[in-house]
């Protein structure tokens, strides 16, 4: 009997290009899709070298360390599944250990924590769970009252990764959308300081 195929994904682009990353199981999270990544990336261009990535709900921490890869100061991470948390550690020291922080706990609850830490503004990027975890049915709601407690002074913009059927508000606090871009079932929305 043949041992369970691991899923990986790369890193695109960078420093690191071409690192291999390991996924967790498809039942604690879902990978970004690499247009989205490309996408993003291509959005961000050269405005995230020296600054932090924010990847509020961790995964496998792929975006934060493409972020890294290409030339973010430090990646933090906070994972609430202790199973995707050991991959995302695992993937963090591929990388680098020192321009990496992993939290294991509840983004809803620890994302004041980081925020805290931030020496500089930092880009921050949302993929809340698509309703795969039991008691996420408000899982759009709480994230968006995540974003609008997010203080002015510590972002410099705000991507959420959500479902295409989900349409997000035009104002989160003190933040306006700015763009929209669909990728069939999953869109990015970019929110900037009004």
């Amino acid at each position: 009997m043949s041992k369970e195929q691991k899923l990986t994904t790369k890193i695109i682009a960078g420093k690191y290009r071409g690192i291999k990353l390991d996924l967790p199981s498809l039942e604690s999270t879902r990978s970004t899709k690499s247009i989205m990544k490309e996408s993003l990336f291509n959005t961000l261009q050269f405005d995230i070298v020296g600054e932090n990535f924010i990847e509020v709900f961790g995964g496998s921490g792929s975006m934060g360390l493409e972020a890294l890869s290409r030339g973010a100061k430090h990646a933090f991470f906070i994972e609430l599944d202790k199973k995707a948390y050991g991959v995302l550690r695992a993937n963090c020291s591929k990388i680098s250990q020192e321009d990496t922080t992993c939290i294991n706990a509840d983004s809803f609850l620890a994302l004041k924590e980081i925020v805290s830490k931030l020496d500089t503004p930092g880009f921050f990027y949302f993929d809340p769970p698509f309703n795969i975890r039991e008691g996420q049915d408000d899982v759009y709601e709480k994230t968006n009252l995540l974003i609008s407690s997010l203080p002015k002074d510590k972002v410099h913009l705000i991507a959420v990764e959500h479902m295409s059927s989900f349409k997000m508000p035009e104002v989160l606090g003190d933040y306006r959308l700015h763009k929209m871009k669909k990728f069939g079932k999953s869109s990015l929305s970019y929110y900037i300081k009004m």
